[in-house]
């Protein structure tokens, strides 16, 4: 009897063990001393926030149970996880598990399958789960790879034929049924450029019945952004489904300071059941190839080369960030190479585009870009009156490295645009930054601090919060945000990584 005693208590003590084990590992945490911006828009609230697994549990007046964490966040404003509407993090965060061009920024959520180039969900959900990142990730399906899985990738100068498309439809099809979030078009890049609108039109129905949506890299920001408009604005008229402006901007100077007309005709589409949107970053200058400096794709003409440097861009304050035949260019501007080259600005534009194309034709196995430029083309005028915009969502079409966009879209918002401009107020940004972007994404899960939504936060400083990355230092961690959470693990603290990669790979 005695030692059947024993081994009853050994059994017990082990299953007491074991039970506190699994206490422990879902315990709850709770945040406390915090002023919650909810990502509703609403005004910001003092109170308390519970976390359990990946979960927010309660919020309100909240006092710590027994064995719980306690989080004091000294006064600071908690809200949602920034949710990137436009986003080309992926690589780098496949790359370094760190996360920091992300997380330094406060984003929880990248979305990625931009300007036509996507991403199989298959591929998608199998790298998700053989090697984790950081941020969650959902995905667009793009034109132009559809365009270049049909048509071949040297084959995509022209417009596609009806069986081409009828292709590319069926393929589309099939990815909007494994939880793409609809079909994004980059119809500025030449994958895409000499697509036909019925082309477009045909695969964005496609997306409709499938009760998705669709985002454009519209055809010009630019000399033909009038058109470029309209095709958008016809596509969401006709399909009846929402669509999304990518990056919105005034890339043409004699453009400038008629951001309110563009507003107006947006107004106008929507007043006429258009759901028309749009997502901006808060830099006047875009990252992109050389080659989309020349609206006719005549790379070799000196007027367009012309019309480029005096209309498209500001040679003077324009960097090269990428160029693998000639690495010393990187960091300098076109200007200042010029010079070097003893040439005027329009000739080394014409020259490094040539310079790159050859490059590319004799190293066809090279990974990554061949070249790329951040263009100073846009005014601060223009861009404020596009953040204000009630319709227009945060992003940063940022990577990492570059523009400074990829470690300090956010940030940047809330420091220049909200603190110190008083463009738009915290709440409203919050929910540009979440909610909103949520709500236009189709997410239901995420982007707000409510009971039931996934525990997706961010602790931040609104008296310090900023950007610190510029182009000559791309990757300089961002000031006053203190604490990430990805589904309820904390992946970013005192400026550094935890370590933790518990995004996921959201689906429709």
């Amino acid at each position: 009897m005695k030692i059947k005693y024993v081994g009853i208590a050994f059994i017990a003590s082990f299953v007491l063990h074991l039970h506190s084990v699994a206490q422990q590992a879902t315990s709850s945490t709770l945040i406390t001393n915090v002023q919650v911006i909810d990502g509703t828009g609403a005004a910001q609230v003092k109170a308390a926030v519970r976390i359990k697994g990946d979960q927010i549990i309660q919020v309100g007046n909240l006092h710590p149970t027994k064995g719980e964490q306690i989080i004091d966040g000294k006064g600071m404003v908690l809200a949602p996880g920034f949710i990137d509407a436009h986003s080309h993090h992926l690589s780098d965060l496949q790359r370094n598990p760190s996360g920091l061009s992300t997380s330094n920024q406060g984003i929880t959520t990248i979305v990625i399958g931009q300007d036509g180039e996507g991403y199989p969900m298959d591929s998608l959900a199998k790298d998700m789960h053989q090697k984790p990142i950081v941020a969650n990730v959902a995905s667009y399906t793009g034109h132009s790879s559809l365009r270049e899985e049909v048509m071949g990738d040297k084959n995509l100068f022209r417009h596609a034929t009806q069986e081409e498309v009828d292709k590319m439809k069926t393929i589309l099809a099939s990815e909007l049924n494994k939880g793409s979030l609809g079909m994004s078009t980059g119809l500025e890049y030449e994958q895409a450029f000499y697509s036909s609108r019925d082309e477009v039109l045909q695969l964005a129905k496609v997306a409709a019945a499938a009760h998705t949506r669709y985002i454009s890299h519209i055809r010009s920001e630019d000399v033909t952004m009038a058109d470029a408009l309209d095709e958008i604005i016809q596509i969401g008229k006709i399909t009846k489904m929402p669509v999304q402006i990518s990056h919105i901007k005034l890339a043409k100077k004699s453009d400038w300071n008629t951001a309110s007309s563009i507003l107006n005709q947006l107004e106008k589409a929507r007043a006429e059941g258009v759901q028309i949107t749009a997502d901006i970053y808060p830099y006047t200058f875009w990252n992109s190839t050389l080659r989309v400096l020349f609206p006719a794709r005549d790379y070799t003409n000196m007027s367009s080369a012309q019309l480029a440097v005096t209309q498209l861009f500001d040679p003077t304050e324009s960097y090269i960030v990428q160029f693998a035949p000639h690495p010393s260019y990187v960091g300098k501007t076109l200007s200042a190479i010029a010079i070097e080259r003893k040439e005027s600005n329009a000739q080394t534009l014409i020259n490094l585009v040539a310079i790159a194309a050859d490059f590319k034709e004799k190293n066809p196995d090279y990974k990554g870009s061949v070249e790329a430029i951040a263009a100073k083309s846009m005014n601060e005028t223009d861009v404020a009156k596009f953040i204000a915009w009630p319709y227009a969502v945060i992003c940063s079409d940022g990577n990492a490295g570059g523009h400074p966009r990829g470690y300090g879209s956010f940030t940047r918002v809330l420091g220049k645009y909200v603190r110190d401009e008083k463009i738009i107020n915290l709440p409203t940004a919050i929910h540009k930054m979440t909610g909103q972007t949520a709500e236009y994404l189709g997410i239901k899960d995420r982007g707000l601090i409510a009971v039931g939504k996934k525990a997706d936060m961010v602790l931040f400083n609104p008296f310090t919060v900023i950007d610190n990355a510029s182009i000559t230092n791309s990757k300089a961690l961002s000031t006053g945000i203190e604490m990430v959470w990805v589904n309820g693990e904390l992946i970013y603290q005192d400026h550094k990584a935890t370590g933790k990669r518990p995004g996921v790979l959201i689906k429709r």
